[in-house]
């Protein structure tokens, strides 16, 4: 998005032959790299680059000098930043700098001698200096940086270069330039946009029901908190559901593992932000001053009232483009009319940023009816944002959705990871706010709830971020860090360019389809109903799950009473089942001739290669614990025991010959309980990598 706008007199008449700038196929540090060269050919120093791409935690720091914090506030306006983890040490001639980045989770040490040699690296003593030697020797904190000048002969602590740095230019008077928006519009008045039967209807059309009301919306407009759920998810994924699923439930969120580690966002509030600019990005190899104005918000999250008030300060750089489409008669055709009314947003949106120069566009589904389909917002989003990607105008706008579809942090996050600056969940708003004026919801006002909603969403959109290891959410929006599961790979490609989609699926067809069945049963019926729902607990009429009330029924009773039919009972109401999971699809090939037993292990042998799931004793109970791995060894097979160690009396034998020793010891990230008895005392050794059965939040 930056290489468009992105000139130097450096390079005078090779501005395009240095483009791409990022070269294809390259590792993360290869990329860093890539731009770290470009602006230190187009004149900036080592120590801005640096100070550019991976600046320190600035936004939170309250002991920061006023200059500095200009300095890094400056930059966050020029340019999205880099997470690490990552300790650079660069170069370009003039200076030597070394560095960490923002969070500073790789250690990284100097030593300066008296003779001027200075040693870097991830170790105390790593050169061998004796202490006679030694003038200097520290540790680089989080985000900062030691640099040696060779024209000046000099070494220059982190506070040092910092503070040169920021004296270099008037960073403060140019940042009369940037307003806080966040200050200007909120908060205030929450209006609701619809109510009664017409909120019902818009409701249905969105495919909320009244379990999204009180299992979503009633914890985050009551608390300001998402409510906590367990057990996991055993309802069939979107493409498998006979139901209509919103799109964003098709897209399933990336997490950190092995080669960047999560982040915990509340001990860690320090170095997360939300921090949201809109309007113009401009040159980011220009030095001066900005030559446009700069709004920021505190975070991507819009209220009604946020929405309504900030219309007035965008003035005609406001551009607003309906996203519905009209059903055909012939549903035959309703994927090329879903195609034909996203080339209009996509038509509609290049013209205004041309004829514009630089805008903001608010793409909103908010006048669907009955004669209009809402296009779900993520396709809509999407779409706008890789056809403006491609023709190179995406730095020249903002993108504001006004969705009716969005309800929680996940679609908040699918949104701003496919490129939209800010969200307006404005059905879900409406949704709580007609709750509130009702009693339904124990909130004492529209504008009370409104700010827990906005504050939950955000502490959501904060732990959605830190799974990736990602802090700041610049360096989030349209990065496409999610797994596209069951959609199209020609959709993807189209819509999503550069996110994952390795299992086919629905194409524009099949969404057009279901988003038209859904808008009928919205404005169609007499007297419209929510849906009861049953997604995310069971439900008479509700989604199917995989271990519903009569399957864990015949489960217990074929286990407590040793009742063998029903046993048999069990395991066929699971084979029975619809798909649910992708595993659900497979079978085994059939074979033209039988493999004779002779050559088969017996069960006996077969039953050695069984592992239990790897669960700790909290996760279950002393009781179900230890059943489970007095279970495996009986049969010879495996049992896993999670993190935390082991009692030692488990390594004994019970008094009836049952051994309650777990075969695989794990080994987890913070090594709790682990002793060398603990592993002496296994066949095999787990270690466990991102937090295992919740990814990204340890």
């Amino acid at each position: 998005s930056h290489e468009i706008k992105m000139a130097s007199q450096a390079f005078a008449a090779h501005q395009t032959d240095v483009k791409p700038i990022i070269q294809p196929f390259g590792s993360d540090s290869a990329a860093l790299d890539n731009v770290y060269e470009l602006l230190v050919r187009a004149g900036r120093s080592a120590p801005m680059a640096k100070a550019l791409l991976v600046p320190e935690s600035w936004q939170k720091a309250v002991e920061m000098p006023q200059n500095q914090r200009d300095l890094y506030h400056f930059c966050a306006s020029v340019m999205e930043p880099w997470d690490g983890p990552a300790a650079l040490v660069i170069h370009d001639g003039d200076w030597a700098v070394a560095g960490l980045d923002r969070n500073g989770l790789r250690p990284l040490r100097y030593e300066l001698t008296e003779d001027g040699l200075i040693g870097v690296g991830s170790e105390a003593g790593l050169y061998g200096f004796t202490d006679e030697r030694i003038a200097k020797r520290g540790q680089i904190a989080a985000g900062r940086m030691i640099g040696v000048n060779f024209a000046e002969q000099r070494f220059y602590d982190d506070h040092a270069l910092i503070d040169q740095l920021a004296r270099k230019a008037p960073y403060g008077a140019w940042l009369e330039r940037v307003r806080n928006l966040e200050a200007e519009i909120g908060p205030g008045p929450e209006p609701a946009f619809h109510d009664g039967e017409a909120l019902d209807r818009r409701l249905i059309a969105a495919s909320v029901s009244h379990e999204d009301l009180e299992t979503i919306l009633r914890p985050l407009a009551e608390t300001g908190k998402e409510a906590i759920g367990s057990m996991g998810d055993d309802a069939p994924l979107a493409v498998l559901s006979e139901g209509h699923r919103p799109l964003f439930h098709f897209f399933r969120q990336g997490f950190a593992q092995v080669t960047n580690p999560p982040i915990d966002p509340l001990r860690e509030d320090r170095v997360m932000s939300l921090k949201t600019r809109f309007k113009n990005l401009g040159n980011i190899l220009a030095q001066g001053e900005m030559s446009d104005e700069v709004l920021v918000l505190d975070s991507p999250v819009l209220t009604n009232g946020m929405m309504r008030r900030i219309e007035p300060i965008l003035g005609d750089r406001l551009v607003r483009l309906t996203a519905c489409f009209s059903a055909p008669d012939d549903l035959d055709q309703a994927g090329e009319a879903l195609r034909a009314a996203l080339e209009r947003l996509r038509t509609e949106a290049e013209a205004a940023v041309r004829a514009k120069g630089h805008c903001e566009l608010a793409i909103s589904d908010r006048l669907s009816g009955p004669d209009r389909v809402a296009i779900p917002s993520a396709l809509a989003i999407g779409a706008v944002h890789s056809h403006l990607v491609r023709r190179g105008l995406r730095s020249s706008c903002s993108l504001i959705v006004e969705a009716g579809d969005c309800l929680d942090a996940h679609a908040f996050a699918v949104l701003v990871g496919i490129g939209a600056t800010a969200v307006n969940a404005y059905l879900a708003q409406d949704a709580f706010t007609a709750a509130q004026a009702r009693g339904a919801f124990a909130v004492a006002s529209p504008e009370q709830a409104a700010l827990n909603f906005k504050r939950g969403i955000e502490a959501g959109l904060l732990k959605i971020l830190s799974k990736l290891g990602i802090s700041v959410i610049a360096s989030y929006r349209g990065g496409c860090n999610f797994e596209a599961l069951g959609l199209s790979r020609a959709l993807v490609d189209d819509y999503f360019p550069g996110m994952n989609a390795r299992i086919s699926g629905i194409g524009l067809q099949g969404l057009a389809q279901a988003a038209i069945a859904q808008h009928r049963a919205a404005w169609e019926s007499d007297r419209p109903r929510l849906a009861i729902g049953g997604f995310y607990r069971q439900r008479q009429r509700g989604a199917p799950h995989a271990w519903e009330a009569k399957v864990i029924h015949l489960l217990q009773k074929a286990v407590t009473e040793g009742d063998r039919a029903a046993f048999d009972a069990y395991t066929k109401a699971l084979s029975d089942q619809k798909p649910i999971q992708i595993r659900d699809l497979l079978d085994f090939a059939p074979r033209a001739a039988p493999i004779p037993l002779s050559e088969v292990e017996n069960v006996n042998a077969l039953r050695r290669r069984f592992v239990t799931p790897g669960m700790s004793l909290g996760s279950l109970s002393p009781e179900a614990h230890g059943a489970l791995n007095v279970a495996m060894n009986r049969i010879g097979a495996k049992s896993i025991s999670g993190e935390g160690g082991e009692d030692r009396a488990r390594y004994r034998p019970l008094a009836n010959g049952d051994d309650m020793n777990s075969a695989v010891k794990q080994v987890a990230s913070g090594r709790f309980g682990v002793t060398a008895e603990y592993l002496n005392q296994c066949r095999e050794i787990e270690i466990k990598i991102a937090q295992g059965a919740k990814p990204g939040e340890g």
